[in-house]
């Protein structure tokens, strides 16, 4: 039995972690971490990239200079990423429509199948990137999602978060709106 037990938590420890924020040690000791697993800090030019639409086709983040961009890397079978992304199309998308913004969340390292059965069963229509080997994610970050990259006209990183937090979730969006009103 405690074999098994030892099994389970090396198990849960080994697997790809989802959030930022965790319950262990202290607030600084979190922070380090996530820091530590960050490759792009903000004022930064965001790495470019040449990621699948889910929907076809393919779009590279270049292409996008002059847009205000959120870059979100997800799972499906992460609780904070689903919790975030019902937020989305009201508070991004719908939100920002008609401007020079565009929501870009990129699935980290899932199959075509398990990006199609999550669309399935929440409805989602908006339009997703797939990176099944992690070449988008690795440029970015090691660990932890779900994790935004706000990325302004200029192609630098604005803002990047890690997890998620509603009141966080609230200060993303002010930013969004205070980027997408500098020219």
């Amino acid at each position: 039995m405690l074999a098994l037990i030892a099994a389970i938590l090396a198990a849960i420890l080994l697997l790809p972690s989802c959030g930022g924020r965790t319950t262990r040690g202290t607030a600084a000791e979190s922070a380090d971490e996530t820091a530590a697993t960050t490759l792009v800090g903000v004022g930064a030019a965001a790495p470019d990239f040449t990621v699948e639409l889910f929907d076809g086709g393919e779009l590279t983040l270049s292409s996008l200079r002059g847009k205000v961009v959120l870059l979100n890397f997800w799972a499906t079978w992460c609780p904070p990423c689903r919790e975030e992304l019902a937020r989305v199309q009201t508070e991004l998308i719908d939100r920002f429509a008609g401007r020079d913004f565009l929501f870009l969340p990129v699935s980290r390292g899932e199959e075509r199948s398990a990006v199609a059965a999550f669309r399935e069963r929440t409805g989602y229509a908006f339009p997703m990137a797939l990176d099944p080997e992690r070449r988008v994610y690795d440029l970015y970050a090691t660990n932890f999602i779900p994790r935004n990259f706000l990325i302004g006209r200029d192609g630098r990183v604005v803002a990047a978060t890690v997890g998620y937090d509603g009141e966080e979730f609230a200060e993303l969006i002010a930013t969004i709106e205070q980027t997408l009103e500098k020219r």
